[in-house]
């Protein structure tokens, strides 16, 4: 079973492939077995669990620790690289090799930077470039960080086109929730549009409809996690019944099973 030619047909399905990302290899290997047919991983989930911050480029060994029990799991598996750990196309691009050497089917790789700022567009161009020169089978999600950092957000389309170029196989472009601008991203790129699910944006099926190939939970499922466990250590600490059902002691420990 080839996980990465599965990971890329999976985004030119009949329907969006809805992407979960997960923190550790618990929260993969449920969902896994909840039949979700592949995972990602959320940088931020990541970084917290190990107790370092998100976005500066500090998690390179927590990401690949990840990413070496990750691939145990049945299904393709996406990793969040956040911009790459590096500014080096040369590093960046040995560090993907060696996911790839895994066994991981692809990378997320963003053009944000630390401080709120955005990567010149050449530059990350030259990133992509590298990746798919030693990795050309990965599938590299190019993410474009116009609307979720609020900056510049009129040079989306030109991001998109010069990613394209460089050999990017998935334009991401979170914080993205207008349906006329989804549109024109989605018909001016041949590469399947990533979305960022909201809450407060179109369900999945105005997003299908508009013609958005995958959706992605980002760190939604980590921060609910941590939410559901408050609300637990509430009900015990203040004598109340619990409101949600929690997987058996079993059912966990048999996620480690390799069977």
């Amino acid at each position: 079973m080839n996980k990465t030619k599965i990971f890329h047909e999976l985004h030119h399905g009949d329907r969006p492939l809805v992407l979960p990302n997960a923190w550790d290899f618990g929260s993969a290997a449920i969902l896994a077995a909840e039949g979700f047919p592949a995972i990602g991983t959320t940088s931020l989930g990541v970084a917290v669990a190990t107790g370092l911050p998100d976005g500066t480029g500090v998690t390179a060994d927590a990401t690949m620790a990840l990413a070496r029990l990750l691939v145990r799991l049945p299904v393709p598996v996406t990793v969040d690289i956040e911009g790459g750990f590096s500014e080096n196309p040369s590093a960046v691009a040995e560090y993907v090799a060696q996911l790839a050497g895994l066994g991981i089917a692809g990378v997320n790789l963003e053009d944000g930077r630390a401080e709120t700022t955005l990567a010149e567009p050449d530059h990350q161009s030259e990133l992509i470039a590298a990746i798919k020169a030693r990795s050309p089978e990965l599938f590299v999600n190019a993410r474009v960080d116009t609307y979720w950092l609020k900056l510049d957000t009129d040079t989306t389309r030109p991001r998109v086109d010069q990613y394209t170029a460089a050999g990017a196989d998935g334009i991401f472009v979170p914080g993205l929730t207008d349906p006329d601008e989804i549109s024109r991203i989605v018909a001016a790129t041949p590469l399947p549009l990533n979305v960022l699910y909201s809450p407060t944006g179109p369900s999945l099926t105005t997003l299908a409809d508009l013609g958005v190939r995958r959706v992605s939970t980002g760190s939604l499922l980590y921060r609910t996690a941590l939410a559901a466990a408050v609300d637990a250590a509430r009900a015990v600490r203040d004598d109340n019944p619990t409101t949600s059902e929690a997987p058996s002691y079993g059912r966990v420990q048999a996620l480690t099973d390799p069977a």
